[in-house]
């Protein structure tokens, strides 16, 4: 296999430094929240099949798919130039998302992506105050994404993304700029990989209404693991690295409960909710080659089906699925990850060797 590198590491720690301090520039500014609680959330979902499919937010893995290295830069390889990727996914009562992106080599400098990616919230009726209909209008969300990726040595990467981005609500506008920091190991034999990323590094420029919102940054790990001569491939993630505590107070799952004929208070164990809050920082997935050309994939996110859990306990929001389908120059990809109870969005990926 060919390896990939700089042309000196002198010159690769050099270009490192200047992104992390250009970077960490906007630091000061971040403020870690928990989902629903911040601005540009919808920039944490998944942007393609494949990595929905596995429910992860990005993948670590050394491969020739670019849609990896749309989410994770530090993934991007002079093999993905040349490789384009169109990506759709329609949501709910009308709103959908949708990525497209491109990448190209450049000898010395490495592999940059360069990506358009919106989410789009549909139409809406318009009243004044006094509920006189004013017509429809439109929101959404618009951001470029540029990456850039290159390999240190044959093991070792790094990788940054460019994310300006822009909400346009009705007559509403709004400005962020947001980086993605990342570095990754792949060992020899490409079985194991490994990434660490700060996410969504960076600021609101202009807001709504004066007010300053904080982005969704977030400091996470992933890793992929496949046995020698398996058939199938494990994904690990460790999210929201920068805060521990995820939970929130379920009125319907209090965690203190009191017997109403005996009047016995019932808590829970500081074990149980150590482990409980430690399951929320996890994501796991699992891609099953069922031949040359053919993957499955299934993923299981703790968290989220703690937060969509339901009257009858059970439910398969907590789970996402997906296919996939290579050939040398062709792959699709489909994925349903379940973010809802009732609905679930439906992920297609196509992706081209021109």
């Amino acid at each position: 296999m060919k390896r990939e590198r700089l042309k000196t590491k002198g010159e690769s720690w050099r270009i490192l430094i200047v992104a992390l301090v250009f970077t960490f520039h906007f630091i000061p500014t971040v403020k870690a929240q928990v989902a629903g609680m911040n601005t540009l959330a919808v920039f944490d979902l998944s942007s393609t099949a494949r990595t929905a499919g596995l429910g992860m937010d990005y993948l670590a893995l050394f491969d020739n798919d670019l849609t990896i290295g749309i989410d994770n830069p530090s993934m991007l390889r002079a093999i993905m130039n040349g490789t384009g990727v169109l990506s759709f996914v329609p949501m709910f009562d009308g709103s959908n998302m949708g990525t497209l992106a491109y990448a190209h080599t450049f000898e010395h400098i490495g592999t940059m992506s360069f990506g358009f990616r919106f989410f789009n919230y549909g139409r809406f009726h318009g009243y004044d105050e006094e509920e006189n209909y004013e017509g429809d209008f439109g929101a959404g969300d618009y951001s470029l994404v540029i990456g850039w990726g290159m390999w240190i040595d044959s093991n070792f990467s790094i990788g940054v993304n460019f994310k300006p981005v822009l909400s346009q609500y009705e007559s509403y506008t709004a400005f962020a700029q947001a980086f993605d920091l990342s570095g990754s190991y792949s060992s020899d034999d490409r079985r194991f990989a490994a990434t660490v990323m700060a996410r969504n590094i960076g600021a609101q420029i202009l807001t709504f209404d004066r007010t300053v919102e904080a982005l969704p940054f977030e400091l996470s790990a992933a890793l992929s693991y496949k046995l020698r001569g398996a058939p199938f491939r494990v994904f690990f993630a460790a999210t929201e690295l920068q805060r521990w505590n995820l939970r929130y107070d379920d009125p319907l799952h209090p965690t203190t409960t009191i017997d109403p004929f005996t009047g016995e208070v019932s808590k829970e164990s500081w074990l149980e909710g150590t482990l409980d809050n430690l399951l929320r920082h996890t994501l796991i997935g699992v891609e099953l080659n069922l031949g040359r050309s053919l993957f499955a994939r299934v993923g299981y996110s703790y968290r989220q089906g703690c937060e969509m859990i339901g009257a009858d306990i059970f439910n398969l929001s907590a789970f996402s699925f997906g296919i996939g389908l290579r050939t040398k120059r062709f792959e699709f990809g489909y994925a349903r990850r379940n973010y809802h109870l009732s609905q679930a969005p439906n992920y297609l990926t196509l992706t081209y060797k021109f």
